[in-house]
C-alpha cells in the first residue's frame, strides 16, 4: 500500500557529481561553507537527517537562481569527522527519494528545503508478485541484470551476499543502483523516476548501454591478450636460439639486426613506427653488408631510433622565473618582455605546460642587433626547454625543411627533423632565424614547405620526406626572426603574431653596454674589471661617434676592440690598468666617424628636413628645390626609388591646384623647371613618407617663404592635400631629437604611435599632429605673405 504523503523541512547540501539513492551508504568529503552549516544544523536535529541534492551541471536547462537537481534524497548522518584541513568527512546512509517544494535561503549562506517524500512502492518481494504485467517486467529486469553480472563478475561477488529474495522489486532496483558503478547522471535519472515500471524502463536502457560497453571492452582486451602472446611466443623463440647459440659458442656472433630489434622493441613509439622499423631491419638482414643499400638502410634504422618518439622535457611554468630570466639577459625591451610573458601566461594555462602549442607560433620583427635572437634563447632558459636554431638565411632548396628522399646519395632529413634529434625532446624551442630571408628557385619554395611546419591545424602529422612517417610538431614551440615584414609571403604571415623590436635609445646602448658587453667582452679577452676602465662620457662618445645602427653588435665591437688594446698595453708595457676617457678615445678608436645631421643654422627658401626609417634606425633627409625658366619639367635626383618619385609628383600636382593663392603668374608651371634632390646620391632611397617634405619644400620655392629650420616633417600626401600615416615613428623622432630639431610635423592618424613612445625620446620634441598640407605650411614657413 502506497504510504502518507507528508512534507518536511530539512538543511540541504549540493554535491558536485554525487547522487545518493535510498539505501546507499557513503561518505564524502565536504569544504564549502554552507554544506558544512547544513551539517552542523542536521546534527543539532533529533532525526539528524539532511536532504542531498546533486549539482547540476547543465545550467541552460536549470530553473532561475537553482544550481541543483529538484529532486534529491533525505538522508540520515551516521558520522561525522573534523579533518586539520577545515574538510568535513561524512558519513550518510540515504532514506528516502524526496522532491524539493520551497527553499529558505539565511543569511549566513545555510539554506533550508521543504520536501515531498515519494510516495511508497509495493513491500511485496518481488518473488511473490501476481500482476502479470509486473512479473514479465521484473522477469526482463532480472534477465538483464544476470547478463550484466557476467560480464562484470566484481560486482556479482558483492550483491551475493545481499538476501534479494525478501526485497520488493523497488528496493531492489535501489539496491542495485547503489553498487553498480555507474555516472551520477544516470544514478539521477533513477532517482527521479516515479513508480517502479518508470524506474525499471530507465534502468534497463542503462544496464542495457553498459553490457554493450563491457562486451567491447572484453572483445578489446581479448585481442591484446592475443597480441600479447604472440609476442611471449617470438620472446621465448629469441630466447631458444640464444641458447643453442650458447652452446655452439657462438656468443660474440650477435647480429646488427638482433640489436636493431632488441632497440626496437624498447623504443617508446607509435606502432606504426615500429612496423617501419622491422620491416627494414628485415630489409637489412636480406641485403650484402658489403653494398650501398646496406649502408642506406643503417642510416634510415639509426636515424628513427634516435628520433625522441616520446621523449619530451618538463615546462617551467613560473612567470616569475621568466621574467627574472628577460630582465638579466636584456635592458629594455619592456613591451617585447610584457608581451612575451603574456604569451607565456597563455600557453600555461591553455596547453598545461606539457605540450600543444595552444597559441600562434611568435615572430619577432625588428633591426639586427636589437636582442631577437638572444631573447628567444632566453624563452627557452625560461621555460626549461632545449634550444635549437635553425638559420634560414639564403635557404632556397625546399628539401632543407622537407628533407631529401632516400633515393638520393647523402640523403638525410630536413633542419627541422634534425634539430629535433639533436635536442632530444619532441618539444624544444626551436628559432626560425631571419625568416624573411629564404628565396626560391626551381628546386621548390621553401617558404609553402614552412606553411605545414607552422600550421597548428596539421603540423602534428608532419611527414619529412626522409623519415617518411607522420612526426608531431604541435608540441614545438616555434619563434621566428626578421628585419622586415615586407619580405615575408603573406601566407606565412598570417600563421605568425608579430612581435616588434625596435631600436635602441642611446640612453639603452649606454646601459647595456655597463651593464652586460663591457663584463662580456673582459672576460672573453682575459681581463679583470681593475684592468680597463672606461669613463660614462667616453661610452657616450662611442656611442655617438663611432656607431650608428639599431641594435648594438658595432658598439660591442668597439668596446672589443679597446679590450684588446688593452691587454697588449698590459702585456707589452706592463699596465696595470688602462683608462679610456673621451679625451683619449681617439688614440684607441681613431678619429671619430660618424656625425648627427644637424638641424640649419638658418630658415632657408626651397629647404625642409624629412624623417626617414632606413635598417639601422632613423635618419635625417635635406630635401632640396630649385625653380628655375624651362619648359614645365620635373628633374628628381639623389637615387630615388619609384614611390618617392610618385611622392615629388603628387606633391607638384597639389601645389598647381592652389591656383591663386600662390600669386603667381598662369602660365608659370609651364615656363619654369623644378629641380628636387636629396643629397647622399650614392645611398638609394624609397618611401611614401616624404610626400609633405616635398611639397612644402616645392611651396618654399615658388613663393619664395623661408622653412623654419627647427622643424622635421614626415607623411604621405594625396593629391587633395591629405595626410596620410606611416611607420617607424620611433626611429624617426629619435633622429629628430639627435638632429637638433625641435618641433615634428606627424599625421593625425599617428597620434597612436606617438603615445606608445618612450618619455625620453620625446623629452625637447613638440610634436604637431596634421592632417591637411594647409597646417603643415602653417607651421612649417617662417611666414605666409
Amino acid at each position: 500500500m502506497p504510504g502518507r504523503v507528508y512534507k518536511k523541512k530539512l538543511p540541504l547540501v549540493v554535491a558536485g557529481g554525487l547522487c545518493v539513492i535510498p539505501g546507499m551508504i557513503i561518505h564524502f568529503d565536504i569544504t564549502g561553507k554552507s554544506a558544512i552549516k547544513a551539517i552542523e544544523k542536521a546534527m543539532v536535529q533529533k532525526d539528524q537527517q539532511v536532504f542531498i541534492a546533486m549539482h547540476r551541471e547543465e545550467e541552460d536547462s536549470a530553473p532561475e537562481g537553482i544550481d541543483m537537481y529538484l529532486w534529491g534524497c533525505i538522508c540520515v548522518i551516521k558520522q561525522v569527522i573534523k579533518l586539520p584541513d577545515k574538510t568535513v568527512r561524512v558519513l550518510i546512509e540515504g532514506v528516502k527519494r524526496a522532491i524539493i517544494t520551497d527553499m529558505e535561503a539565511a543569511d549566513d549562506g545555510l539554506r533550508i528545503v521543504t520536501v515531498r517524500p515519494h510516495a511508497g512502492e509495493s513491500s511485496e518481494s518481488y518473488e511473490k508478485e501476481t500482476d502479470p504485467e509486473r512479473l514479465a517486467l521484473i522477469q526482463s529486469f532480472m534477465e538483464t541484470m544476470k547478463e550484466y553480472l557476467k560480464y562484470n563478475p566484481r560486482i556479482e561477488k558483492i550483491l551475493s551476499k545481499c538476501k534479494v529474495s525478501s526485497v520488493p522489486f523497488a528496493d531492489l532496483m535501489d539496491m542495485y543502483a547503489a553498487h553498480l558503478p555507474m555516472p551520477a547522471v544516470d544514478r539521477q535519472k533513477l532517482l527521479e523516476a516515479e513508480g517502479d515500471r518508470e524506474r525499471a524502463v530507465v534502468f534497463l536502457t542503462i544496464l542495457e548501454n553498459e553490457i554493450n560497453i563491457l562486451k567491447a571492452r572484453q572483445d578489446l582486451q581479448e585481442q591484446v591478450r592475443e597480441r600479447v602472446d604472440k609476442n611471449q611466443r617470438e620472446y621465448f623463440l629469441r630466447e631458444q636460439l640464444k641458447a643453442i647459440r650458447d652452446e655452439l659458442d657462438e656468443k660474440g656472433s650477435r647480429t646488427d639486426e638482433e640489436e636493431y630489434l632488441e632497440k626496437t622493441e624498447a623504443l617508446p613509439a607509435p606502432d606504426e613506427v615500429k612496423e617501419k622499423l622491422k620491416k627494414e631491419i628485415d630489409r637489412l638482414s636480406q641485403v650484402a653488408s658489403y653494398s650501398s643499400e646496406s649502408g642506406v638502410i643503417r642510416g634510415y634504422i639509426e636515424t628513427l631510433l634516435e628520433m625522441p618518439w616520446d621523449r619530451r622535457s618538463t615546462d617551467n611554468n613560473d612567470l616569475d622565473n621568466a621574467e627574472r630570466i628577460l630582465d638579466e639577459d636584456h635592458y629594455g625591451l619592456i613591451k617585447v618582455k610584457e608581451r612575451m610573458l603574456e604569451f607565456l601566461a597563455v600557453r600555461a594555462l591553455t596547453a598545461g605546460g606539457s605540450g600543444g602549442n595552444g597559441s600562434n607560433i611568435l615572430c619577432l620583427v625588428g633591426p639586427p642587433g636589437t636582442g631577437k635572437t638572444s631573447v628567444a634563447r632566453s624563452v627557452a632558459r625560461a621555460l626549461n626547454r632545449e634550444y635549437v636554431r635553425i638559420s634560414l638565411g639564403g635557404v632556397r632548396d625546399e628539401a632543407e625543411i622537407r628533407g631529401h628522399r632516400k633515393t638520393y646519395v647523402g640523403a638525410m632529413p630536413g633542419r627541422i627533423v634534425m634539430g629535433i634529434k639533436n635536442a632530444g625532446v619532441k618539444n624544444p624551442l626551436i628559432l626560425l632565424d631571419e625568416i624573411d630571408k629564404m628565396s626560391s628557385d626551381y628546386r621548390g619554395d621553401t617558404a609553402s614547405a614552412l606553411l605545414e611546419v607552422l600550421d597548428s591545424e596539421q603540423n602534428n602529422r608532419f611527414r619529412d620526406h626522409y623519415i617518411e612517417l607522420p612526426i608531431d610538431l604541435s608540441e614545438v614551440f616555434f619563434i621566428a626572426t626578421a628585419n622586415s615584414l615586407s619580405d615575408i609571403p603573406r601566407p606565412l604571415l598570417d600563421r605568425m603574431e608579430i612581435i616588434e623590436v625596435t631600436s635602441y635609445t642611446e640612453n639603452e646602448k649606454f646601459h647595456i653596454a655597463k651593464e652586460y658587453l663591457i663584463p662580456k667582452q673582459l672576460e672573453r679577452n682575459g681581463l679583470k674589471k681593475s684592468n680597463l676602465t672606461i669613463n660614462d662620457k667616453a661610452l657616450e662618445k662611442i656611442i655617438r661617434g663611432y656607431t650608428r645602427e639599431a641594435g648594438v653588435r658595432d658598439l660591442e665591437r668597439k668596446i672589443g676592440e679597446l679590450a684588446r688594446k688593452s691587454a697588449r698595453k698590459i702585456i707589452q708595457d706592463g699596465a696595470k690598468n688602462v683608462r679610456v676617457s673621451a679625451r683619449n678615445l681617439e688614440d684607441y678608436l681613431g678619429k671619430v666617424r660618424y656625425e648627427y645631421d644637424r638641424a640649419n643654422e638658418r630658415p632657408e627658401v626651397g629647404i625642409v628636413r624629412g624623417l626617414a626609417w632606413t635598417a639601422v634606425g632613423g635618419d635625417t633627409l635635406q630635401i632640396e628645390v630649385n625653380v628655375m625658366p624651362g619648359k614645365g619639367e620635373l628633374k628628381l635626383t639623389g637615387q630615388l626609388g619609384d614611390v618617392m618619385k610618385e611622392s615629388a609628383q603628387t606633391g607638384v600636382s597639389f601645389i598647381r591646384s592652389l591656383g591663386n593663392k600662390l600669386k603667381v603668374e598662369a602660365d608659370y608651371f609651364t615656363t619654369h623647371d623644378f629641380h628636387i634632390h636629396i643629397p647622399q646620391g650614392s645611398v638609394p632611397k624609397d618611401g611614401p613618407s616624404a610626400g609633405i617634405t616635398m611639397a612644402t619644400a616645392i611651396y618654399s620655392a615658388i613663393t619664395g617663404i623661408k622653412v623654419r629650420h627647427d622643424v622635421a616633417m614626415t607623411g604621405e600626401i594625396t593629391l587633395r592635400g591629405r595626410v596620410l600615416p606611416i611607420g617607424g615613428l620611433k626611429e624617426k623622432t629619435l633622429a629628430a631629437k639627435n638632429a637638433g630639431i625641435k618641433t615634428v610635423l606627424v599625421p593625425l592618424r599617428n597620434r597612436k604611435d606617438i603615445e606608445e613612445i618612450d618619455e625620453e625620446i620625446l623629452d625637447g620634441l613638440n610634436i604637431v599632429y596634421v592632417e591637411k598640407m594647409e597646417t603643415v605650411l602653417e607651421n612649417a614657413l617662417v611666414s605666409r605673405k
